[in-house]
């Protein structure tokens, strides 16, 4: 397959979906980087509360992948998807890119939930008699980006074109695109289990919506050699 890269301005050609992820996570950072006295609580509203919270919303697994609370962290995550997302939905089609890209997302987290109940657990030794364990609920961190589900799109393309070659800032060669991909999960769960008290990244859903990402497209692919779908 080939791909065109000769785009007509930034979102020239852009495909669809990726086009419309890309605008609605500039937008929202926008509206909150413009009006911070009416949005402050952004993230409180629409960011993955911890589940027992009781500021916690089923919805919120959806509109936390939106919301990005700096504009580094929203540049990054835009950038990967728009370097890899394109090229994803480009070979499956808008519809089943969308279903993917949320699959991730919420899948990521799903997992961060699972995380924040076992630390949750673990601490419960170190909490002091009498003090409410609502309280530790409720001012549990809030989880709020993309990068879930963007792992997911990196897995995706690393499965679709594995042997793709490709150029990391600090190495002159070209690595596989698989082999940069494993290495990416490697490193997250690295840099979960260390769980550092400094480090404020959910390295746990990135590995969630990687994870998610791989077996919706393993079960696609089943499906396919059943001669059930015809795109995947």
């Amino acid at each position: 397959m080939n791909f065109n890269f000769n785009r007509s301005g930034a979102f020239g050609n852009l495909p669809v979906m990726t086009k419309n992820i890309l605008l609605i996570n500039g937008v929202i950072w926008l509206a909150a980087w413009l009006f911070p006295e009416r949005m402050f609580n952004l993230s409180s509203m629409f960011g993955l509360h911890y589940v027992q919270a009781r500021d916690f919303h089923l919805y919120q697994l959806v509109t936390s992948m939106f919301v990005q609370n700096e504009f580094m962290h929203l540049f990054f995550n835009m950038f990967a998807l728009y370097m890899f997302g394109r090229i994803v939905e480009e070979t499956w089609g808008g519809r089943h890119f969308l279903f993917y890209y949320m699959v991730c997302g919420i899948g990521a987290g799903l997992t961060q939930e699972l995380v924040a109940y076992c630390q949750i657990q673990s601490y419960m030794d170190f909490v002091p008699p009498g003090t409410p364990i609502q309280m530790l609920y409720d001012r549990w961190p809030v989880t709020i980006g993309a990068s879930g589900a963007v792992f997911g799109v990196l897995l995706a393309f690393g499965m679709l074109y594995p042997n793709m070659p490709l150029y990391l800032m600090f190495i002159p060669v070209p690595v596989k695109a698989k082999y940069i991909i494993i290495g990416y999960g490697v490193l997250e769960l690295i840099f979960g289990m260390q769980n550092s008290p400094t480090d404020n990244v959910a390295h746990f859903a990135h590995l969630g919506g990687m994870l998610f990402g791989l077996l919706l497209i393993l079960y696609w692919r089943r499906r396919s050699r059943r001669g059930n779908i015809h795109r995947i």
